[in-house]
């Protein structure tokens, strides 16, 4: 007898539809047969249906020749989310279980050998799918039940073993469908592992950040060994403004393919905060592998990727950097294809100015010699530093701002300015599906960032003085309309300017 089961397969962000077909037809030997251009974790899955038929209290057909087919046939498979179907379709196929109305359900999930699921990744990709292609039912394990809930207009049955969903189907105990939870929905508390209060002196520094976040601006920070780099980077998530839905399903997508997405959180609804360490490999900043997952970068895809000691990183790894940074997408090619992954990230770098990191100190002599220095600078390329809109020093604190008792501007007060900052955004650039300044193409920078005389005297001189190039050019124009939006005013004046200005002079190059 024939059966077909509906699954999924999932192919970079997106799923695709499988039709696990299964016959099983009489013969000498007993014997279970996988096609259809499975992985390893695919072809093992027999031995898993076998033990999980078996350890229900479920016959596994003996001396029958079982046939499985995972089409299409030309689609890679890989993992184990399709010993569920699998499994159904033996039973069917040997008659077990009478012919249900499967045609419109997707049914995935990975079978431990006593029968019961467990947990499988890219459900939300499949959930997706499942609603474009008109599939009213999804059997899932029951802790990715509220992940494949948060797709409306869906059946969606949490199974917590296979012979619960076979009684479920031969109508003796019906499973009952999972209820969206809303509270997913509304917004949690933003993370608060550091306080901008708590942070003493650096005024010029924090109102980097501010400006780096209401814009989605790239930002390095400059400065000798505990300066506090590495503490204001990490209180940056404290300012960021919360993902806003389409943003939000965008992100969970990602993690649900990557499968990150923390336990008892189906919706991720704060802005990532990545710090991989300067070992990475290429792969794993970009993404890579036989069949690609998403990289470091597109896991910080709507938040920030912070990069600690920069110049420690690998060139080959920093340069694979620099076409993200522009398009705001990853392309990565294979043999079998080529899958692309969103990547509109926001940079934060820290590193010191040399090798010892007192290069520059009025405190303490730098012990690096001229060429040392000038080695350790060249790690960084000119054209990855022209992609970076603030560069900004960040000194010693001195011991009358560390033991001053006197509290500063709180990361709520900071949040405020640039959730208002980000909201003018949103209105001004509804029409062309941007979310910040730091977006902006030509189009929108000439629609958008319109300068007055003095200010276009500012900018032509600046031009000539510092050597900006036409990306630079660009980029300033953008900071300075962020740094408008924080004002609240609509037009770039030249203080917006020179402040902008201000942030681009390279440090490295003093």
């Amino acid at each position: 007898m024939l059966a077909k089961i509906g699954s999924a397969a999932v192919l970079g962000l997106e799923a695709l539809p499988v039709d696990v077909e299964v016959d099983a037809m009489r013969s000498g030997q007993a014997s279970m047969t996988l096609v259809g251009l499975p992985d390893a974790a695919v072809r093992e899955s027999g031995e898993r249906v076998r033990s999980a038929i078996r350890n229900s209290g479920l016959t596994f057909p003996g001396g029958q020749r079982i046939t499985v087919n995972l089409a299409p046939a030309d689609l890679r498979k890989e993992g184990p989310a399709y010993d569920l179907p699998i499994a159904i379709g033996v039973l069917m196929a040997s008659r077990q279980l009478p012919p249900p109305a499967l045609d419109k359900a997707l049914l995935m999930g990975e079978l431990s050998l006593d029968g019961t699921l467990r947990h499988v990744r890219g459900v939300l990709p499949m959930a997706d799918m499942a609603r474009n292609h008109e599939i009213e039912t999804l059997y899932v394990p029951v802790m990715d039940a509220p992940e494949a809930a948060l797709i409306p207009g869906l059946q969606v049955y949490p199974v917590k073993s296979l012979s619960d969903l076979v009684a479920h189907l031969q109508g003796f105990a019906p499973l009952t469908p999972y209820l969206a939870d809303d509270h997913y929905f509304e917004q949690q508390p933003l993370p608060l592992a550091v306080d901008f209060a708590e942070i003493k002196g650096q005024e010029h520094a924090k109102r980097a950040l501010e400006v780096s976040a209401a814009g989605g601006h790239n930002l390095m920070m400059i400065g000798p060994p505990g300066a506090g780099k590495t503490l204001m980077a990490r209180a940056i998530p404290g300012i960021l403004p919360h993902l806003a839905l389409d943003e939000a399903l965008e992100v969970t997508r990602i993690y649900s393919v990557a499968d990150q997405l923390p336990p008892d959180t189906p919706l991720i609804q704060v802005r990532p905060f990545r710090a991989p360490h300067h070992t990475i490999s290429h792969a794993g900043l970009v993404g890579g592998g036989h069949w690609p997952r998403p990289g470091e970068i597109s896991l910080a895809h709507r938040g920030v990727l912070f990069l600690d000691e920069l110049p420690e990183f690998s060139r080959r790894v920093l340069e694979v950097l620099r076409q993200p940074m522009e398009d705001k997408i990853v392309t990565i090619s294979r043999a079998q294809g080529s899958l692309t992954f969103p990547a509109s990230f926001m940079l934060v770098a820290a590193m010191n100015p040399c090798p010892c990191g007192h290069y520059g100190d009025p405190e303490r002599a730098c012990t690096c010699s001229t060429g040392s220095i000038q080695r350790y600078r060249q790690r960084l390329s000119g054209p990855l530093l022209d992609r970076i809109d603030l560069h900004i020093e960040v000194p010693r604190v001195a011991y009358d701002k560390l033991t001053n008792k006197a509290v500063g501007e709180s990361s709520a007060a900071i949040r405020a300015r640039i959730e208002a900052a980000r909201e003018r955004q949103r209105a001004r650039l509804a029409a062309s599906k941007l979310v910040c300044n730091a977006d902006m193409g030509p189009g929108e920078i000439r629609q958008f960032c319109i300068l007055r005389d003095e200010a276009q005297s500012l900018i032509r001189s600046a031009m000539r003085q510092m050597h900006l190039s036409a990306r630079a050019y660009h980029r300033v124009l953008k900071v300075s309309r962020t740094i408008a939006d924080l004002e609240g005013t609509e037009q770039i004046q030249s203080h917006h300017l020179a402040e902008a200005l201000q942030y681009r002079a390279r440090v490295l190059d003093m």
